[in-house]
């Protein structure tokens, strides 16, 4: 059966394709497909139909190189594994359905036929779905360290002078970085002032805070001093409400205040040149 099957997808390869495409394409949302360059779906479509004839033809090294290529891809453009899941689904359907109307089969064994494409299907898809999602998965990993290397970033602005500017939430894991990354930055750049500016942080509560103090007075063990910048008037009521003492730290509204205090902090300070 299975090599009946394999000959019936070869012979109708090129209908079967623009079959199962043009039901996947009706069945699947418009944002998914429109995103998507027409090129890119038909190349990624029969890179699909490459894998299932090469793992019913039982070409396991070829079979597992496409697949991982194939997983690889799908990840990169954004398809989703639902829509992974439909291919498979609408492919067993298709062929089972094409072999009918040329008569390779007759209705009373269609059945048979159908469990038969299932039962092979069935280990396929749950492979191609298992390399998804540890594709996906890596990916999203490699994303992850990505971000979190570009979190918190202590720049040096001038000579004895750093910057870290924080946008976004600060979580435990993000606070853990902005420590580290402080501590090591301050260290290589050979600072003597740092500014930590939250103008792009959005809710400062207890415990943000408390990550800001503990990294501050961090800052300080290795001798250096500590600035806040970016104390919108919101985040100053919420820190007084709460009752968040800052006083042993300086802090000023803006980037330019907090820069030109640093200035003046090492010994410099901005002048004017006369044109």
């Amino acid at each position: 059966m299975y090599n009946k099957i394999t000959g019936h997808i070869e012979e109708h390869r090129e209908e079967l394709e623009g079959t199962w495409k043009a039901r996947l394409v009706n069945d699947t949302e418009e944002r998914i497909i429109n995103v998507m360059p027409e090129h890119i779906f038909e190349s990624t479509s029969n890179e699909f139909f490459d894998i299932i004839l090469l793992n019913l033809k039982d070409k396991e090294r070829e079979y597992k190189e496409k697949l991982n290529n194939f997983s690889d891809k799908v990840v990169r453009l954004g398809w989703p594994v639902a829509l992974v899941v439909k291919g498979l689904r609408e492919f067993v359907h298709t062929v089972q359905e094409n072999l009918v109307q040329y008569g390779s089969i007759d209705k009373e064994s269609e059945g048979d036929y159908l469990e038969l494409l299932d039962k092979w299907m069935t280990p396929i898809s749950n492979e191609i779905i298992q390399t998804y999602a540890e594709t996906w998965e890596k990916t999203v990993s490699l994303q992850k360290m990505a971000l979190q290397e570009l979190s918190a970033p202590l720049i040096p602005v001038v000579d004895q002078i750093s910057v870290m500017p924080l946008v976004g939430t600060i979580d435990t894991e993000r606070a853990r970085l902005v420590m580290e990354n402080l501590l090591d930055g301050v260290v290589s750049h050979r600072s003597e002032v740092v500014l930590i500016d939250i103008t792009g942080v959005p809710v400062v509560d207890t415990m943000v805070a408390h990550h800001i103090i503990q990294a501050a007075e961090a800052v300080h063990l290795v001798g250096a001093k500590c600035m806040l910048v970016g104390i919108r008037p919101e985040i100053a009521q919420t820190i007084v409400n709460l009752g968040i003492d800052l006083d042993r730290f300086i802090t000023t509204s803006t980037m330019k205040k907090g820069v030109e205090l640093a200035l003046e902090m090492t010994g410099r300070k901005i002048v004017e040149l006369e044109g």
